[in-house]
């Protein structure tokens, strides 16, 4: 079995480790760059085999409040969208268009809004794409997903 693996923070042991999945935080930074195109991020999500962590992993809002900024919110949205028909249980609740202003001090005990960080935290780090396609919003190309591993290697007429 091939493995490829994506950087996380730990917040347990405060140093970085390795996931072995495809979630919505590794899609967040991922885009077609076939010769040529100048729209290729976000990727459209084609579920055919989705994994929703259960229990939900514990919650980690400085983890999260130091990612926010880092994301592009709107591609996050949109992925949960199209995540969300395949997620047990009713899906996911809708994000607001924009996010809130973020904390900036004592994100521990910060009133930020505990329903919208559950559900970026579930976005974000609970749900795996499994088996699927990641396809290219300008060219159409598809990259697929097997086993969790995106494949975004390019045929020689793409580079």
């Amino acid at each position: 079995k091939k493995t490829t693996l994506f950087f996380c923070w730990s917040h347990s042991h405060h140093h970085f480790f390795f996931y072995q999945t495809m979630r919505v935080l590794t899609h967040n930074f991922l885009q077609s760059n076939v010769k040529g195109t100048t729209n290729g991020y976000p990727l459209d999500i084609q579920v055919e085999r989705l994994m929703v962590e259960s229990p939900p992993s514990e919650i980690n809002r400085e983890l999260l409040f130091r990612l926010l900024p880092k994301l592009n919110y709107d591609a996050v949205k949109r992925a949960a969208q199209q995540l969300s028909p395949h997620v047990p249980e009713g899906g996911l609740p809708e994000l607001p268009e924009e996010l809130p202003p973020l904390p900036t001090d004592d994100v521990k005990n910060s009133e930020w809004d505990q329903a919208l960080t559950a559900t970026l935290h579930k976005v974000l780090f609970d749900i795996h794409l499994m088996d699927g396609i990641l396809k290219c919003p300008a060219t159409g190309r598809e990259f697929p997903v097997k086993d969790s591993i995106p494949n975004m290697i390019l045929h020689a007429d793409e580079i």
